[in-house]
């Protein structure tokens, strides 16, 4: 068994499987539109739909963005969740990636990497029509860009875990629900809370500098999680 001071992260295989897994899904992602498109046009369109359910009143509206941006970038996100190791289950590649020994963190890494930056980059970029779609001025929309940035990358790293545990179960869409939600919650509620703290004036440093760490701790510590949900998935 390798030490854990036989690691070393800059060797350049590690480097090269981080990099190859990294590429080969961006590749796919890009051939199939629909796992960053849709997502997004999910989250236009429950927005458009609460915001003709609420009313045209700029001041309700204001009130209720943080929380309706956050829950529909979430259910959003949920939607390729599925798909993030199915394909590799489907033929046979999730247990040779199982094989990679040291490189296997930073392999799942860059797995979960790919999924974030197809899903999470998206959705910051449609700040802009966020926070036209519910009256914010457009002196929000950095602020919006970088906590959709910064949240939807735990998301991307959280909902990793349980993607990996019911990765091969059929039709498993409501247990990854349920088992992702209670993840969720942190990153909704400092994700919401500095929203509103930077739509309203108010201190935005603590609830910015949680999300930054959410990330962190997400980053490092869900691959660990991922794998083992991915060992649990092949040997049933």
């Amino acid at each position: 068994m390798n030490r854990p001071e036989d690691f070393d992260a800059t060797s350049p295989s590690l480097t090269v499987v981080f990099c190859a897994l990294l590429r080969r899904d961006l590749r796919l992602y890009a051939r199939h539109r629909g796992v960053w498109l849709n997502p997004l046009l999910f989250a236009l369109m429950v927005i458009l739909l609460l915001v003709l359910g609420i009313g045209p009143e700029p001041s309700l509206l204001r009130d209720s963005a943080a929380g309706i941006i956050w829950v529909v970038a979430l259910l959003g996100m949920m939607l390729s969740l599925e798909l993030l190791f199915r394909s590799d289950f489907d033929d046979g590649s999730l247990e040779q990636l199982l094989l990679c020994g040291d490189s296997l963190y930073l392999a799942v890494s860059g797995k979960i990497l790919a999924h974030w930056l197809i899903t999470g980059v998206p959705m910051m970029l449609a700040s802009p029509l966020f926070c036209l779609l519910l009256d914010l001025p457009q002196s929000v929309v950095p602020a919006l860009a970088l906590s959709l940035l910064l949240g939807s990358g735990s998301l991307s790293f959280l909902g990793a875990i349980a993607a990996a545990l019911t990765v091969s179960l059929r039709g498993g869409g409501l247990l990854l629900a349920l088992l992702i939600l209670p993840l969720y919650i942190p990153v909704i509620i400092f994700g919401s809370q500095f929203i509103d703290s930077v739509i309203h004036g108010g201190p935005t440093l603590a609830t910015l500098s949680m999300l930054l760490g959410l990330l962190l701790a997400a980053a490092s510590l869900a691959p660990l999680a991922v794998i083992g949900g991915m060992r649990i998935s092949v040997e049933n």
